[in-house]
């Protein structure tokens, strides 16, 4: 079918931001925490994240779930219905967020090559999770 199921998009992107969420809280909050504190707050001398500044990257990461899952549904046709095609979004997204933001970083020297590799690969299994829940909630109409 050509139609897209929006109702199914907000569905299955609210859950792959959740998902996106809980990933990024447990690498930068939990994970990669000190090397954060002391790369990032205390060698660059930018401050810790404010609640509003989380409140705005926690919104932003549901809206950035709900455009994947756009994407996933829009690619459907081509692509079929499933994982692969998931997949497909999922790597699509991780690429253009996370490989592509820390290859930068790390060549601007601003984010140090064990930190970014950490990120890149979790990123990956991050991306690639959401993707699948949020692709796997959405139905054609």
């Amino acid at each position: 079918m050509n139609n897209i199921n929006f109702g199914r998009v907000l569905l299955g992107g609210l859950v792959t931001g959740l998902v996106l969420n809980i990933g990024e809280f447990l690498l930068n909050g939990v994970v990669l925490a000190k090397q954060m504190e002391a790369q990032f707050f205390r060698k660059l001398n930018i401050p810790p994240p404010t609640p509003s500044s989380l409140a705005v990257l926690v919104v932003i990461t549901f809206v950035l779930g709900i455009v994947i899952v756009f994407v996933y549904a829009a690619i459907r046709p081509r692509f079929g219905a499933g994982p692969k095609t998931a997949v497909i979004t999922g790597l699509t997204a991780w690429f253009c967020v996370y490989l592509y933001g820390n290859v930068g970083g790390v060549a601007l020297g601003f984010i140090p090559v064990n930190m970014a590799a950490i990120a890149i690969a979790w990123g990956v299994v991050e991306y690639l999770l959401g993707t699948l829940a949020g692709a796997w909630l959405y139905k054609e109409a």
